[in-house]
């Protein structure tokens, strides 16, 4: 099986910086795609970023210029630099990545626990 976790999360104050990181764990052949959603409670879960293993990337619109995400393929690890951060990025990150475990076998879509993030203004 296949294991996302997460760490780096916690509060801070309007205009400072987290780093989020991830790290896949379990039988993993590749991993296509690894990224961060965020979600509050009674919402539905959106997307913050996403890479690649070819190194393409995605940012909403909310994050761009402030966010950067990074990934390791070889140690299937991606981190989520967060920078110039505002209230309105308070909530429970997750970790997503779409991984193949064996040849033969479809990308699979895997989860983290989540992370909160609180930002206080």
């Amino acid at each position: 099986q296949v294991q996302l976790v997460e760490s780096g999360g916690g509060s801070v104050q309007a205009g400072g910086s987290l780093r989020l990181s991830c790290a896949a764990s379990g039988r993993i052949m590749s991993s296509y795609r690894m990224g961060w959603y965020r979600q509050v409670p009674g919402k539905q879960r959106e997307l913050v970023a996403t890479a690649t293993s070819g190194g393409t990337t995605i940012y909403a619109d909310a994050v761009k210029g402030r966010f950067t995400i990074s990934r390791d393929n070889a140690r299937n690890t991606v981190d989520l630099q967060m920078n110039s951060l505002r209230p309105e990025d308070t909530d429970v990150y997750y970790c997503n990545a779409l991984i193949q475990q064996s040849w033969g076998m479809g990308y699979g879509d895997y989860w983290g626990q989540g992370t909160q993030v609180t930002v206080s203004s």
